[in-house]
């Protein structure tokens, strides 16, 4: 027997169906969008994006950033290896997620101690240029997607280029290249090891931690940074 269709009522869409396609829609944009941006500078990312939200609400308009895109070559290397020895020691080993730290973090969490990031600079670059800064299960559910994305259409150089270049160091200063001419007044390609260091060692949160006026703690930091990059000895 079949089933009368009333010509003048719209065609019912399965709401399986409709969320099918929106994903396929999300998985083959988001694979789009990454394949662009492993040749093309990012204009913006969203992280930036959620500071001028941020402006927006707390001062009523929006405070212009400072970021300056610069491609490999003219980025010290003592920066590369700045970034490494600080935020993630593993970079070129592993394929995105530091198992090892993220097994470690929880060991200590469920001894009662606070749960410290274990993201690696994959992450790090997935959520900053993807995500806002906002935690719940969806949002770290996108940061593995894109983490994963990375790491199978980038390489090591392109994500360590991404993250120097769109990494926030002060209030407003975003990218390698426009902290070291704002801190030291000269182009990234020259930045020394101690300046690299120093900041690298604002990276955990460069609005407290402030190249600018280094507090003790900064110094510190910086001081074990540049012992940590010693260790490793150069880049790949």
């Amino acid at each position: 027997m079949s089933t009368y269709h009333d010509p003048n009522k719209p065609p019912r869409w399965p709401i399986g169906a409709i969320l099918r396609n929106l994903l396929l829609v999300f998985l083959l944009s988001s694979i789009g969008l990454c394949t662009l941006l492993r040749w093309l500078p990012p204009p913006t990312s969203m992280f930036m994006l959620y500071r001028h939200g941020e402006d927006l609400l707390v001062k009523g308009h929006v405070q212009a950033m400072d970021y300056r895109w610069v491609s490999h070559d003219n980025i010290a290397p003592a920066a590369m290896l700045a970034a490494i020895a600080s935020e993630d020691q593993q970079f070129f080993q592993h394929n995105g997620f530091d198992i090892d730290s993220i097994l470690s973090a929880l060991k200590v969490y469920s001894n009662g101690g606070n749960l410290r990031g274990a993201s690696t600079i994959s992450q790090q670059v997935a959520k900053n240029l993807f995500l806002t800064p906002s935690k719940n299960a969806v949002r770290k559910g996108l940061e593995v997607w894109f983490t994963l994305v990375l790491e199978m259409l980038w390489d090591k150089g392109r994500i360590l280029d991404v993250y120097l270049n769109i990494a926030e160091f002060g209030d407003h200063i975003f990218g390698i290249e426009a902290a070291s001419q704002h801190y030291f007044g000269i182009p990234a390609k020259k930045l020394s090891r101690p300046q690299a260091a120093l900041l690298a060692a604002t990276l955990p949160n460069p609005i407290m931690l402030k190249a600018a006026q280094p507090s003790g703690y900064l110094l510190q930091r910086q001081q074990w940074i540049l012992r940590q990059m010693q260790n490793l000895g150069g880049l790949p």
